[in-house]
């Protein structure tokens, strides 16, 4: 059967969990996890505020994949030549108004659903919603897109990994601390490891393009040693946190227990490229998911 034949056959429910990005979901899961449990290793649980903080950050994850979408495209870095999983924009299965609409219904979802957050965090809660969305659709979009000039991996980190954690932290317990920045590390990093991969395995694609992602100002060689201190980075932060006595709790060792994973993807990257990195970025979400439940279940 021929590619073609097969997008021919995807119906627009199929389309819409393509373009939704379902395996990237747990990007926005995760931090909510590792600062809800935070919270309540200090006596703080607040079960309105993670349920609606999980819809917010899931919704503006979903806005932020359609709006990659959809200006990858336009902007030419989606092409036939594409490495990566079928872009339902580039390929048609979702015209270029219906892919709009998306973003625009799922980022203004994201925005009233912060409204009760902000009830209850106040103007920090609104700022953090507001950047998140704004970061969101520039991160792909606008005049000065962050991923086309090398700022991909910084706005994943800071948005994904510290302001997650440390703004689930705050929204059950009305204040942060340095154990809340502590713990988002090792999730930024994750996290992050997740789209360097991605632009690992698109450097050719990308430079053509001239979409100077970091990976294409690094190199092949920098990226993968960014992609190692990234995972070696995140196992260190539970060890270093057990022996400075901030995480006093006989289980800090689990996320450790996912090390074999960590050390075949670091094996992984130097080692493939093109479509074979496919496997890769899956196994490092897969990893990202399984550290972040089993740090979470450590902090209790």
């Amino acid at each position: 059967m021929g590619i073609n034949q097969q997008l021919d056959e995807v119906t627009k429910v199929q389309a819409w969990i393509m373009a939704a990005r379902l395996p990237t979901l747990p990007a926005a899961i995760v931090p909510v996890l590792v600062g809800t449990t935070a919270a309540i290793r200090f006596g703080y649980f607040n079960l309105s505020a993670a349920i609606v903080t999980l819809v917010v950050t899931l919704l503006i994850q979903i806005g932020t994949n359609l709006t990659n979408d959809l200006y990858d495209f336009k902007k030419g870095s989606d092409t036939e030549e594409r490495l990566g999983p079928t872009r339902v924009t580039q390929t048609g299965l979702l015209s270029i108004k219906e892919v709009t609409a998306g973003i625009w219904i799922t980022f203004g979802l994201a925005f009233l659903a912060s409204l009760y957050l902000i009830q209850i965090g106040g103007w920090p809660i609104f700022v953090i919603g507001v950047s998140g969305i704004i970061s969101g659709i520039l991160y792909t979009a606008g005049p000065w897109p962050l991923a086309y000039h090398g700022l991909g991996d910084l706005f994943v980190f800071i948005f994904f990994g510290l302001v997650a954690v440390m703004g689930t932290f705050y929204l059950h317990t009305g204040s942060i601390n340095l154990f809340s920045f502590y713990i988002s590390l090792p999730v930024g990093f994750l996290v992050t490891a997740i789209i360097v991969v991605n632009n690992l395995r698109d450097i050719k694609t990308d430079r053509k393009a001239n979409k100077r992602t970091l990976a294409v100002r690094l190199g092949r060689q920098g990226t993968c040693f960014q992609f190692t201190l990234l995972i070696v980075g995140a196992y260190l932060v539970p060890l270093l946190l057990w022996i400075n006595g901030m995480l006093a709790t006989n289980l800090f060792w689990l996320p450790l227990l996912t090390l074999p994973l960590g050390g075949q993807l670091i094996k992984d990257v130097f080692q493939k490229s093109g479509t074979v990195l496919n496997l890769t970025l899956k196994n490092t979400g897969k990893l990202h998911l399984i550290f972040g439940v089993l740090f979470a279940i450590s902090l209790l």
